[in-house]
């Protein structure tokens, strides 16, 4: 072993040692900033977990097991259709409407499948910043300017990121399809249409389950019956998994009951048969054989490896960044001190802060109003929004453990570069 390696282990452990024996506890801002760390992860379970999380998880594992790679890559990998592989990637995107970490369970999954970097970077990016309900909510709330330059932006990064994304690593891509064609594809023999309305009731669940409150209209609707909509497209999902996926009727039948007992026992806790469903699901593969008991491997498989950056992630911005509305150790003062005027350094520090910083859906819209009040401009005001629901810290490090080192940095220099200098235009030209 070289003295280099040899050495790199106690270096680690004094860092580790110094850093804790001048560990600053007893004062107000660091001990504030460890119990908002805390609260931030504890929010994060409560909110996102269950209802957001899990459903992705359980789509990723589905793609990895019910789609072939030959469909991921004819529609998605280096090779197809450029305009039908950007296009279906930003439109997927949008559909879904999740937040940044949700989304990363479905990335990894189309990543590994076979889709290219590039269509697979512009999914990454489109799912969490091209929301339709943000973007209306963008323009009543902070005016209608910011919400069609939010608009527009959204969705030509997305097509400019995963270009850049793919023509920046145009070789290892390259390399990376050659590889993936000399793998056997194997056909599971099962129409098109079955399994798109399979995915389409998983996807119906994740997005009716997660529809946020709205003042008025069809989204308002939707939001008041959301538990209606996500029931149904749950008994579609059980009604799939008896008659395509070979699942026993008699289970099946049994566990329905149990969660629609669970939801007359809890009118106004659907958290409860919501979890009581997932619960049934995981037994009913874990009982089964072939591929539901893959799709559970699968699903289990990507839960390990992001579930675990992403906690790590919010404890680490919770302590430097805080909740919304609340200070971590770096004061909210100097965040919002820090993004008046229209200077191209005010736009780089709204679209790096928002960067590391966790937004939850629409809970940008709020932040923003408030920075706005304070003297915040318009022009970081538009860099924070196409970077921040984009971008977080804990969306980094499942990003970096899907990609690596290189291509994590190169899309997170993307996003806060092109935010940067789209906040900076917009705000001349509101000038």
């Amino acid at each position: 072993m070289s003295l280099r390696e040899e050495w790199k282990k106690p270096a680690i452990f004094i860092g580790v040692f110094i850093v804790v024996y001048f560990m600053p506890i007893g004062t107000g801002r660091f001990d504030s900033a460890i119990l908002e760390a805390f609260h931030l992860a504890r929010w994060y379970a409560q909110e996102h977990v269950l209802l957001c999380l899990i459903p992705a998880f359980f789509i990723a594992g589905a793609i990895a097991v019910f789609i072939s790679q030959a469909s991921v890559m004819k529609y998605l990998g280096t090779g197809a259709n450029k305009v039908l592989a950007y296009g279906v990637a930003s439109v997927s995107g949008s559909v879904l409407a999740v937040c940044s970490c949700t989304v990363l369970p479905l990335f990894a999954g189309i990543y590994k499948m076979g889709a290219g970097l590039g269509p697979a970077s512009a999914f990454l990016y489109s799912g969490p910043a091209i929301n339709v309900l943000a973007i209306v909510l963008t323009a009543a709330v902070l005016g209608p300017e910011l919400g069609l330059a939010r608009a527009v932006g959204a969705v030509a990064f997305s097509i400019v990121i995963g270009l850049l994304m793919a023509f920046f690593f145009r070789k290892e891509e390259h390399e990376r399809a050659s590889m993936k064609a000399a793998i056997p594809q194997e056909d599971d023999g099962r129409p098109l249409w079955q399994t798109g309305l399979y995915f389409a009731s998983m996807v119906g669940i994740l997005v009716f389950a997660n529809w946020g409150q709205s003042t008025g209209g069809v989204s308002a609707f939707i939001y008041q019956n959301k538990w209606v909509f996500t029931a149904l497209f749950g008994v579609a999902l059980a009604v799939i998994m008896v008659r395509w996926f070979g699942v026993n009727v008699r289970y099946m039948a049994v566990a329905a009951a149990a969660v629609a007992a669970l939801a007359f026992a809890f009118p106004g806790n659907p958290t409860v048969p919501f979890l009581a469903g997932v619960v049934a699901l995981i037994l009913l593969l874990a009982k089964g054989t072939g591929e539901g008991r893959d799709w559970l491997e699968q699903t289990w498989g990507f839960t390990q490896l992001i579930v675990p950056l992403l906690f790590a992630g919010v404890l680490v911005a919770g302590f430097l960044l805080g909740r919304p509305g609340e200070a971590g150790l770096i004061p909210s003062s100097w965040i919002a001190g820090s993004v008046g005027g229209n200077s191209l350094a005010a736009n780089f520090f709204a679209s790096f802060v928002g960067a590391f910083m966790y937004f939850a859906t629409l809970t940008e819209i709020p932040i923003l109003q408030g920075l706005l009040g304070a003297g915040m401009g318009k022009g970081p005001a538009l860099a924070l929004l196409l970077a921040g629901p984009a971008l977080s810290l804990p969306n980094m490090l499942v990003i970096y453990s899907v990609l690596g080192t290189k291509k994590t940095a190169v899309f997170v220099a993307l996003v806060i570069t092109m935010a940067t200098l789209s906040g900076w235009i917009f705000g001349f030209m509101m000038a």
